[in-house]
């Protein structure tokens, strides 16, 4: 495809219909090369980059309509592709009619996928439209339907693919009133939270959480009502108060230390010791998966108190002997000691004689270096000896030993 200025896009001819098969890892590997793409070329030349990313948006839905889905790994590379290509398109500076027509080819786009994987432009649509104008248009265009889909009639409602476009033209159109309006009766939170934050553009911030808080259920993602709930506080100046009621809730990551790193992050007045209890206290019968946390603070009596509380990765604790052999030798003497200790205990996945081997020669090391060669191998056959006699870790490490 030659766009305007002669340049061929590479991603065009890897995006036509039906282009992709029942695997996904091809297609998501193309999403990700065309974003790269797009993203390169829009660095150098914004107008052409939002011509790629809207011929992008327009092309891949067709193209992926055979993938096989159910992994989820082909929605997220679009939900993620949506996400970074919006703002392009919303930051080109063109003329209104030049965003007009990209407009129009989006939502041509938007309501012919056969599978929604671009929905999520709706999101978007009032940033899609760049000016109070341009959104106030489109929302008119809209909300007659829309009042219809959210009806309390039942014999009128329905879905409508065009409900979150309309909400988001109206809120980037600065019509709050008719937001709170059309969404009197109850219905998902993906159309209320526009009600949350359309009550916080109006200086109503503390009746925003509540509506929040009163939209939670079932059916509600509670870290969404957290995380809006937070950033209005947090907006507020109430950052204390924000720390308090969802701060913890409301930056949970996909791991313990990303949770961590995140809460952190976002409130750097917190003492690391103040907020490693907090974060602990928050997951019960869950103590040993922030050993990586407190470690990564600095909390190193803390970290190796943790891992002792329960079943620790012992992988995890070997590689924190390793590392921490030379700077911080007490510190590896003990995770050293703690992942012979759960090895022992018969913990670990696919736990090998190597893993083993790599538990014991960290931890001696670190021994080592503190002058404490001796002590700690008696410490390990003591172990080994109480818990492993005849086991796994006593036939690896038996003779060494003197088991």
């Amino acid at each position: 495809m030659t766009s305007q200025g002669g340049h061929r896009w590479q991603f065009a001819a890897r995006f036509r219909r039906h282009a992709y098969g029942w695997h996904p890892g091809p297609a998501v590997a193309r999403v990700k090369e065309a974003v790269g793409e797009i993203r390169a070329v829009a660095r150098r030349d914004p107008v052409l980059g939002a011509q790629g990313a809207v011929a992008f948006l327009e092309r891949v839905s067709p193209a992926i309509e055979l993938v096989d889905s159910s992994s989820g790994a082909i929605g997220t590379a679009v939900y993620n592709a949506v996400r970074e290509l919006v703002p392009i398109i919303a930051r080109a500076p063109v003329e209104p009619a030049t965003r007009q027509g990209w407009l129009d080819r989006l939502w041509a786009a938007h309501e012919s996928e056969e599978i929604p994987y671009i929905e999520s432009l709706g999101d978007y649509w009032g940033d899609l439209c760049a000016s109070k104008e341009t959104a106030s248009a489109w929302a008119d265009q809209m909300i007659g339907i829309t009042k219809l889909a959210l009806s309390p009639d039942r014999s009128l409602r329905g879905f409508y693919h065009g409900t979150t476009a309309c909400l988001s033209s109206l809120y980037r159109a600065e019509r709050y009133e008719e937001i709170l309006a059309v969404l009197e009766i109850d219905t998902i939170w993906a159309y209320k939270r526009w009600a949350v934050l359309a009550l916080r553009a109006m200086g109503r911030r503390a009746e925003a959480i509540r509506y929040a808080e009163a939209c939670r259920s079932p059916w509600t993602p509670d870290g969404e009502v957290d995380a809006i709930c937070e950033e209005i506080l947090l907006s507020s100046g109430f950052v204390e108060e924000a720390y308090r009621r969802y701060g913890l809730r409301a930056n949970r990551r996909s791991t313990y230390l990303a949770t961590y790193r995140a809460v952190a992050k976002k409130y750097p007045h917190k003492d690391a010791r103040e907020l490693l209890a907090d974060l602990v206290a928050s997951t019960p019968a869950a103590e040993p998966k922030w050993f990586a946390a407190a470690k990564e603070a600095g909390l190193y009596d803390e970290a190796l108190s943790l891992a002792a509380m329960g079943p620790c990765d012992p992988r995890t604790l070997t590689r924190a002997a390793r590392d921490f052999a030379d700077a911080q030798p007490a510190f590896a003497v003990g995770a050293g000691l703690l992942a012979l200790r759960w090895l022992v205990a018969g913990y670990g996945y696919d736990i090998t004689g190597a893993d083993v081997r790599d538990a014991y020669e960290s931890a001696l090391r670190a021994a080592d270096n503190l002058g404490a060669g001796a002590a700690t191998r008696e410490q390990i056959r003591g172990l080994i000896a109480e818990g492993d006699a005849g086991g796994f870790v006593a036939r690896l490490l038996g003779d060494e030993l003197g088991l």
